[in-house]
């Protein structure tokens, strides 16, 4: 097994995992630590360090709020469960779980970057544990990036200092984490020309983020999104969140700056972290990706759509229950108006198809409501067909019934639990069905990982259920509700009516 390592910066030793087949390294800097003349600045690199590097535990997380334990929240009953965990400015380590037993075995790779809308989240959470992916072959790499202010803050002097990385902090700290990835491993057993980036939520945005910067040219060969694409369709829902541009971005930290009683970049560089966390808690302001025409050239949702993207199989989509788009009317009338508005002449046909003519508010809504990922990824699917892209698509919808005393439902992110495969760190009674489950949803996460593909057999040696492309002809996905079960069924004739409706607007898209 692999227990020491030699990469650029120096030797490395890590530990046996609970399986003694995997090793486990943990806390190994990618990037100096973001502190002092640091701050608010692209990540540079890391030092070289003598000796040998003992990497036996998780660095300190991001900075961020702390962890509050309150049982009426679903996070903190299921994987935000310690409020004493270290926490740190100096945050830019990655971990790596490897079965290699030499240098030499080329791998296949999977980074992840983890979720929490940019604000929050670590990459030790306990669901994150990659010994269950690594098992099947596979180097699995957990990055840790900035978040909130500390990530994402805009300011005219940031830009000035430095106007090729003005802002997207956190986004860098990805990049940078998985070039560091590409260059070092191979100490690892790893394949740095078969690397997986994926991510949920936030971090499946991020991922929609680094497929789409022109920075990124050979990054990656494949992707996997989870619950992070998202677009909207009525107005008023409180996702996606917006996007500012980098001179309004600016004139917010100007103003966060007099918040913070500073009137320059030097000295915001001089306050004590903890005391900037905790004013930008108290300024209430999402800090977030930004259109700076480096990093991030524009609306990642539509860059993808018109291929402006790194050109590689993506597998993406959604648990049942979350991010419903609903029409915020409050009666009949309203709803007509909104109709005719949004769909001018076929508004009758929306109508129709949503049975307006009922007159029950509240059953009009429910029947026009619509999941904001399932919209946006048809909407992929459809423009990847239009424009001839045709690169390998596989849509999953994550429907199991997950059991516990709250009746959650498949809320968002309770998909993580499976395929990492790591129920069993978590309190919920899972039986036996859930880790059936559970073992299918690993094994075809990592055969994606390995060949772009999903396909192939259970560790039961029978073949795993067949999971087709993506096509607008055959808009089919994998549900994953008791069992893996790819169902050949169309969408639902408002979904298709509301593709439609789209291209007709962004006629001009391509």
């Amino acid at each position: 097994m692999l227990r020491i390592v030699k990469v650029e910066n120096g030797t490395i030793e890590g530990l046996p995992a609970a399986d003694p087949r995997i090793t486990s390294f943990k806390g190994i800097p990618f990037a100096a630590p973001p502190v002092g003349e640091n701050r608010w600045r692209a990540p540079q690199s890391a030092k070289n360090w003598n000796g040998v590097l003992k990497a036996f535990k998780f660095a300190p997380i991001s900075m961020q709020a702390k962890t509050v334990i309150d049982e009426k929240n679903i996070y903190t009953r299921e994987w935000a469960v310690d409020p004493d965990i270290p926490m740190d400015e100096d945050c830019l380590y990655l971990n790596v779980w490897t079965p290699a037993c030499s240098t030499n075995e080329k791998l296949p790779v999977f980074i992840w970057y983890f979720g929490g809308v940019l604000q929050f989240g670590n990459a030790a959470e306990m669901e994150f544990d990659g010994e269950r992916i690594a098992r099947r072959g596979i180097v699995v790499v957990t990055i840790n990036y900035r978040l909130n202010v500390f990530g994402f803050l805009c300011h005219p002097e940031i830009t000035a200092e430095a106007p090729d990385a003005p802002a997207n902090f956190g986004n860098l700290d990805q990049q940078a984490g998985t070039l560091w990835v590409k260059q070092n491993i191979e100490a690892f057993g790893g394949n740095p020309n078969n690397i997986t980036i994926g991510g949920q939520s936030a971090g499946g945005g991020s991922v929609l983020n680094q497929l789409t910067s022109p920075q990124n040219d050979c990054f990656c060969q494949k992707a996997i999104i989870q619950s992070g694409i998202i677009t909207t369709l009525y107005e008023g829902n409180p996702l996606p969140l917006e996007k500012h541009n980098l001179v309004q971005a600016e004139q917010e930290g100007i103003k966060f700056f007099g918040f913070l009683g500073v009137s320059s970049l030097a000295e915001a560089r001089k306050l004590d972290a903890e005391y900037i966390r905790d004013k930008s808690l108290e300024y209430k302001k999402y800090w977030g990706t930004v259109e700076d025409n480096v990093f991030c050239v524009g609306d990642a949702f539509n860059l993808f759509l018109q291929n402006k993207r790194l050109m590689v199989p993506v597998l993406l989509g959604h648990t049942s229950s979350e991010f419903l788009n609903v029409p915020k009317v409050r009666n009949i009338d309203e709803f007509k108006h909104m109709a005719i508005e949004m769909f001018g002449d076929d508004a009758d046909e929306y109508l129709e198809l949503c049975q307006a003519q009922l007159g029950d508010i509240d059953e009009i809504r429910k029947k026009a409501s619509v999941r904001s990922i399932e919209y946006a990824i048809r909407i992929i699917g459809q423009s990847n067909a239009d424009t001839k892209a045709n690169t390998p698509l596989y849509y999953y919808n994550f429907d199991a019934e997950i059991p516990g005393w709250d009746n959650p439902g498949t809320f968002h992110s309770v998909d993580l639990w499976f395929f990492f495969e790591t129920l069993a760190k978590c309190w919920r009674p899972f039986i036996g069905k859930h880790y059936d489950l559970a073992r299918q949803m690993c094994n075809y996460w990592a055969n994606f990982i390995s060949y772009g593909d999903p396909n192939g057999k259970d560790s039961t040696g029978d073949e795993m259920p067949r999971w087709e492309r993506y096509t607008p002809r055959e808009p089919y996905g994998m549900v994953f509700g008791d069992k893996a079960e790819f169902i050949k069924e169309q969408p639902n004739n408002l979904m298709k009516f509301l593709i439609r409706e789209y291209f007709k607007k962004e006629e001009n898209l391509y």
